[in-house]
C-alpha cells in the first residue's frame, strides 16, 4: 500500500478489477476518486492509461456532502516503466505506486 492510502479509506472493497495483465508490471500508480457509483468502469480523464479499479460493497456508503464514493483508480503514464524501461523511473518509482501483485 501506498502512503498516500490509508486501510481504513479502502475497507468498503469487494474487488480489483484488472483491465491487463498485472503479472508484468513492477508497479501501478492508485489514486481514491470520487465516483458517482460503487460499480463499473470509471471514467478515465489522465494521461496515459486505467489499468484497473476497485468495486465496493453494496452497504458502502456514499459521502453525505456530495452523493459520492471513493474508489481506488490503478494507471500508469506514459514515462512510466512498462513503456519507457530506460526512463525516469527505471530504477525506483513515483510516491503513488503499488506493487499490483500484492493487492487483495
Amino acid at each position: 500500500m501506498s502512503a498516500l492510502i490509508d486501510g481504513d479509506e479502502i475497507s468498503e472493497e469487494a474487488e480489483l478489477v484488472w483491465l491487463e495483465d498485472i503479472s508484468i508490471l513492477d508497479y501501478v500508480r492508485q489514486s481514491l476518486d470520487r465516483l458517482p457509483n460503487r460499480r463499473g468502469r470509471p471514467a478515465y480523464h489522465r494521461d496515459g492509461r486505467m489499468v484497473g479499479y476497485a468495486v465496493l460493497h453494496s452497504r458502502a456508503r456514499p459521502s453525505r456532502t456530495s452523493g459520492t464514493f471513493r474508489r481506488r483508480v490503478f494507471w500508469l503514464l506514459p514515462h512510466d516503466r512498462d513503456t519507457a524501461p530506460q526512463g525516469l523511473y527505471a530504477t525506483g518509482a513515483p510516491a503513488e505506486a503499488v506493487d499490483p501483485t500484492t493487492l487483495a
